[in-house]
């Protein structure tokens, strides 16, 4: 169209605008706080991207999560830092001190160095007057270290609005090496009446309101509990920005120019709230999420990112709602991605080169094809891009890839899968969806219905909200569902719901 401005004409802009909001000198010129009447840490504190040598620590600084500036002023606060070997804090091995800016939220991101392999160590912030919680976090193992152990938990899908989180108090409990979360942290859309409590009552679709609705969340104190314990690794899913979005559309028809400036704000606002390192910093509404990290000789996680790089959804004309007919052409077209060229191209590389013997795949959604009886799937996933999910299978059979275990989310519902390459064929993978924390699932009669028709689904229950664990032995990996007994109460017992176990070098689960 003639006067229409190009997408990378698009992306440049919104580059240049998001690059001058984080950049020092927006702020030189102002003198930072010395004092705070509030207390600053009421969004907590983080760590996480855990190395053999370091680990990210993170706070934001917020006094006031219900309010859209979160309490704070346009005025840069001087924030301290401290990481020990101990929880009292007395062999301290480093601190340092960064300025908490306006324009990046009030956010810290710290990236540690020179720590020791494979310990744990504790961590604290302070500013305005006031100290932080104390934080655990760890590093990993050397990449070339003989490990006995991984213990990591993994959740996803937390809606404010619709339970409480007791998954993630359980989850601190466990004290594990390393927490997985795979998308949804945060859902995007004004308040209702339907849930047990309620999320800010604009929806997010500005910088503003998306830094709102983080503070909003990360004010519970499970959920801060949850991220004191373990370093974390996080990926985003769709609610981080809008339902069901990929690439630069979402389910409304909104212009992909205007799409694209709103994605740029909750890419930016995803960045200030997590702990991730400088590498993932956002450039507008670009931010590269998919990594890989080594826990030594034991375990490989690559994480991916099905929304950023994506084709656009499979035959549309012809859906009801997200459901298209699974003989759609283009749903098995080859020329189409679901992770992009340059995503795929990594991850293939990935699953050569890796040594680990135990090689986890994090993504965000359930990648196991369901059929539904009236014989359409959704194309909101793996089963709208069928061949990408086909080209990850023969990757790990080309390249022998040692034991691939698939933990996923998206679907708030638990699944315990076989992955094939034909429906009860031979095994090249197992799959884990753990459930959500909050957000509502499919019902009984759904989750039992796709069972009787996919035979590679060994286990399903829509009806428990929680988490898995995952531990890693050379000679097993176990897989423990967690279900809490009722998310609609705060403070509710979890409970273990099934166990399954991989064993090194047999491809297929068995229940343990």
């Amino acid at each position: 169209m003639v006067g229409a401005p190009s997408r990378r004409l698009l992306l440049a802009q919104a580059a240049a605008l998001a690059g001058a909001a984080l950049t020092p000198a927006a702020w030189t010129s102002a003198l930072a706080q010395t004092r705070l009447a509030a207390y600053p840490f009421r969004a907590g504190i983080a760590s996480g991207e855990p190395l053999s040598d370091g680990v990210v620590l993170w706070t934001r600084l917020v006094t006031d999560p219900k309010a859209m500036d979160a309490g704070m002023t346009r005025a840069p606060v001087q924030v301290r830092w401290e990481i020990a070997e101990d929880e009292g804090l007395k062999r301290t091995v480093a601190r340092g001190e960064r300025m908490a800016v306006a324009e990046a939220g009030h956010s810290v991101h710290v990236e540690v160095g020179g720590l020791r392999p494979d310990r744990e160590y504790w961590y604290r912030f302070t500013a305005g007057g006031h100290a932080s919680p104390l934080g655990r976090t760890r590093t990993a193992p050397r990449p070339d270290a003989d490990v006995s152990k991984l213990r990591l938990a993994y959740g996803s899908c937390q809606k404010y609005e619709s339970g409480f989180y007791a998954a993630h108090r359980a989850l601190a409990a466990e004290r594990p090496d390393l927490v997985l979360f795979l998308g949804d942290y945060i859902y995007e859309k004004a308040a209702s009446d339907a849930g047990v409590r309620r999320h800010p009552e604009v929806a997010c679709l500005d910088l503003a309101s998306y830094r709102q609705r983080y503070a909003w969340y990360k004010a519970d104190a499970d959920l801060q509990a949850a991220h004191a314990a373990a370093p974390w690794m996080v990926m985003w899913d769709d609610h981080e920005v809008s339902n069901d979005y990929g690439n630069d559309q979402d389910r409304s028809p909104t212009p992909p120019a205007e799409f694209l400036k709103r994605r740029a704000a909750a890419y930016q606002a995803y960045y200030e709230n997590m702990p991730l390192r400088r590498l993932a910093k956002p450039v507008g509404p670009q931010m590269q999420l998919y990594r890989a990290l080594r826990w030594g000789r034991l375990a490989r996680l690559a994480v991916v990112d099905d929304r950023q790089y994506r084709d656009r959804r499979t035959c549309d004309e012809l859906s009801r709602g997200k459901m298209i007919p699974a003989a759609c052409p283009a749903r098995t077209d080859p020329d189409r991605s679901l992770l992009g060229a340059g995503q795929e191209a990594w991850l293939q590389r990935e699953l050569r080169q890796t040594g680990a013997r135990w090689n986890l795949l994090g993504q965000q959604t359930l990648m196991a094809e369901v059929i539904a009886p009236d014989g359409r799937v959704s194309n909101d996933g793996w089963d709208g891009y069928a061949q990408t999910r086909r080209r990850v299978l023969e990757g790990w059979r080309d390249a022998k890839t040692s034991n691939p275990v698939v933990l996923g989310g998206d679907v708030h519902t638990f699944f315990a899968a076989d992955l094939a390459f034909e429906p009860g064929g031979k095994p090249v993978a197992s799959e884990f969806v753990g459930g959500s924390i909050a957000s509502l699932g499919r019902s009984k009669e759904i989750v039992q219905g796709m069972l009787a028709i996919q035979p590679d689904l060994k286990f399903g229950d829509g009806d428990t909200r929680g988490y898995g664990v995952v531990e890693i032995t050379p000679k097993a990996c176990e897989v423990t569902f967690r279900g809490v007994e009722n998310a609609l109460v705060q403070g509710s017992p979890v409970r273990d719901l099934a166990k399954f176990v991989v064993e090194d070098g047999e491809a297929g689960m068995k229940r343990a």
